[in-house]
């Protein structure tokens, strides 16, 4: 009998220990994507913590230079895609570009490319963050991309 009540409190601790992460799976983050009209387009991986794990990487910009942008329309809209439940559930969003950086507001998991022309470098961070625990995040990623608005 003590030997059936040991392994049911041996389950009962891995399954606690399973919920620990959130319910997330996979070795690194999902992949995140921008889509632009019907096109959608691949996101860089950048810094991430996950299941434990924590990637530190070069610079948003840096990290990004010599990547081949993303050409878009002034005022065009981007909308942010991701293919894994469950859905993060904080977000922020910065643009750099010319030397300065500026936080952008997305609104239904989109936001509208500036109408000036150049080069803009984004930093898309995610956050899975516990339901109950206010400050308590069970993962988080930050995915960089280019556009060029022409």
């Amino acid at each position: 009998m003590w030997k059936y009540f040991l392994a049911v409190v041996m389950l009962f601790g891995v399954i606690l220990a399973g919920c620990s992460n959130g319910g997330l799976s996979g070795a690194k983050p999902p992949s995140a994507f921008v889509k632009i009209g019907d096109e959608k387009y691949d996101t860089d991986l950048g810094t991430y913590c996950w299941k434990g794990t924590c990637v530190d990487t070069a610079g948003r910009v840096e990290r990004l230079e010599g990547t081949e942008p993303i050409i878009v329309k002034a005022g065009e809209a981007i909308s942010f895609e991701m293919d894994y439940n469950p859905k993060p559930n904080k977000i922020h969003l910065v643009q750099f570009h010319n030397n300065e950086e500026k936080k952008i507001t997305v609104s239904d998991n989109s936001f509208t490319v500036p109408t000036e022309a150049g080069i803009y470098y984004y930093s898309y961070g995610v956050w899975w963050m516990d339901e109950k625990e206010e400050h308590l995040s069970h993962g988080d990623a930050f995915y960089g991309f280019v556009i060029e608005v022409k």
